[in-house]
């Protein structure tokens, strides 16, 4: 399981989670160590894209921790769903969010696994991290990094886990029926308790997918 720390612009826009510039990067890192994006469940700490207006541009901010608490039940509910064993916490709020610890520090615990309530804590940069580094050898040593902590997270992921592992890719039972993915609001705030409750409520150990709020 991967955990980043809230959708960006695009990810707000189409409703998934990594569809922007720092989810090709991830896309790549996880090439790169060998693990398929089609067999990890992606998501993010909290559920919402926190914003301020630019001009045209809605720029990034960084949640507060007010905001990870908010968004704790529903990442609670993902991973007891998942029964993820092994996470991989893309950042410093997704690793404060994972562990259940405000003041965590990345470099803490960077780089290495640590248990956190039974399951491994794989901590690493975020991709956006790696695309701000301000030159060419810190982008390409914070790219490493990332895809040494991936290729750690799959070595610790057992085959026993992989043979009861099912394809992450939520298949509603009508296709007909099927409903849009899981927007944010056009403001930039919560999804309504209702519909991730909703969407959580169809999420079964035997059809799990790539499914984030």
């Amino acid at each position: 399981m991967l955990v980043g720390e809230q959708p960006g612009d695009r990810e707000d826009i189409e409703g998934r989670p990594f569809v922007g510039p720092a989810g090709a990067l991830l896309d790549a890192a996880l090439q790169e160590a060998g693990i398929r994006r089609a067999d990890v469940f992606v998501t993010n700490a909290v559920k919402h894209f926190k914003w301020t207006l630019r001009g045209k541009r809605r720029l990034h901010r960084t949640p507060a921790q007010r905001e990870i608490d908010a968004c704790s039940y529903w990442l609670e509910r993902e991973l007891s769903k998942v029964r993820a064993t092994v996470i991989v916490a893309l950042g410093a709020t997704a690793l404060r969010a994972v562990r259940d610890e405000p003041a965590a520090r990345l470099q803490d615990y960077f780089g290495r696994a640590s248990d956190a309530r039974g399951r491994q804590v794989v901590a690493t940069w975020h991709p956006s991290y790696v695309l701000r580094a301000p030159d060419p050898d810190a982008r390409a040593r914070a790219r490493a990094e990332l895809v040494d902590a991936l290729r750690l997270a799959a070595r610790m992921f057992t085959a026993d886990d992989l043979l009861s592992a099912t394809p992450l890719e939520v298949a509603p039972a009508d296709a007909e029926e099927a409903e849009p993915p899981l927007k944010s609001g056009e403001t930039g705030g919560f999804p309504s308790a209702e519909q991730l409750q909703e969407y959580l409520k169809r999420l079964n150990p035997e059809d799990l997918g790539r499914f984030n709020p």
